[in-house]
């Protein structure tokens, strides 16, 4: 096959190494990847099964290879290109390009037992890092607004710079909790409060992804159980961690992804707040924090084993407050594993 790429995660997945400016270009059995002076002495390290070509502008050189080699189709992802690189790669027209949508992220989509082993340390050391957030909130949280609560949140899962995040954190405090991508606000902690936590870190690039959502009291720690001072609360509480046991429980690998999404669903709308789950069930996980499989409600991706994706339903009341629980699976022997 003949394909160009200049993703990242799609780039170090064939060939151990990326940056933020290059090309790979496999035609066939040999392959090339284009890059600048700046990364010389990393590339010729670390990339593998291509050669390695440094030059200051990488897609003239990629078409000088393409012009060189003569070949006549060429696939590749429009959504790694923007019209103004994608019209330079073949300013003559002589090439037939044939569009592969998520092409990596297709060829990602059942992890080797490497990788897993990978998304397992991740999600081990992200959660060893709740811990710690739930003992420094507890201990000098609470009369802190929410930037500053992220910014302590952020530090320790970046542990002192030595970690990569996969994702900014979400740090929500009661009805800013009730916005899924929540932003933080000069809302201040206090005793409580429910908090919701979305974070995740990557080992060896693979990712983590949790999250949490709390009554904040003195000694809190980011465990399933919890009980609020709120019926109101508990009730939507109890109802999206139903959800999730039950889509953890009887996801299979065999069955759609979308009877994955509709075992949550299923439950959520059953307790009537149906209107108030906004997002899907779930996402793959891997090199990237969004990857396939989607779970959602008209994915018709067979589930596999070896497939890793989150289970995170959520209710979210504007103006009130909003639960998410979420947890990263892996499909093992027919069903799903917390990782």
């Amino acid at each position: 096959m003949n394909i160009v790429l200049r993703d990242e995660s799609a780039l170090y997945y064939e060939c151990g190494y990326s940056c933020d400016n290059a090309v790979l270009l496999r035609l066939g059995s040999q392959a090339w990847f284009f890059t600048d002076g700046r990364y010389a002495i990393e590339a010729r390290e670390a990339v593998q099964g291509a050669e390695v070509v440094i030059v200051q502008d990488i897609l003239a050189a990629a078409v000088k290879r393409l012009a060189k080699s003569g070949v006549k189709k060429c696939v590749y992802d429009p959504a790694e290109w923007d019209c103004y690189r994608f019209g330079r790669l073949d300013p003559k027209g002589r090439i037939a390009w044939k569009a592969k949508p998520q092409w990596s992220q297709k060829r990602r989509i059942v992890k080797s037992d490497e990788e897993i082993a990978k998304l397992r340390k991740a999600a081990r050391v992200g959660a060893k890092a709740f811990d710690k957030i739930a003992k420094a909130f507890s201990r000098k949280g609470f009369g802190r607004d929410e930037h500053a609560l992220h910014f302590l949140a952020e530090r320790i899962l970046r542990k002192e710079g030595k970690r990569e995040l996969s994702f900014d954190p979400i740090v929500a405090l009661g009805p800013n909790a009730a916005k899924p991508h929540a932003r933080p606000t000069d809302r201040k902690l206090k005793k409580g409060e429910l908090l919701l936590l979305d974070a995740g870190v990557k080992v060896e690039r693979y990712c983590s992804d949790r999250t949490r959502t709390v009554r904040a009291v003195p000694g809190f720690d980011f465990g399933t159980s919890q009980r609020f001072g709120s019926k109101k609360i508990q009730r939507a509480y109890d109802t999206v961690l139903k959800a999730h046991d039950r889509a953890v429980a009887k996801a299979r690998s065999g069955m759609r992804a979308k009877e994955v999404d509709a075992l949550a669903r299923d439950v959520i709308e059953k307790a009537g707040y149906g209107k108030y789950f906004v997002h899907s069930t779930g996402h793959g996980v891997g090199l990237d924090i969004h990857e396939l499989p989607v779970i959602a409600s008209r994915s018709r991706t067979r589930i596999e084993d070896g497939m890793v994706y989150t289970i995170e339903p959520g209710i979210y009341l504007p103006g009130e407050f909003g639960i998410r629980i979420e947890d990263t699976v892996v499909m093992r022997d027919g069903r799903a594993e917390i990782l």
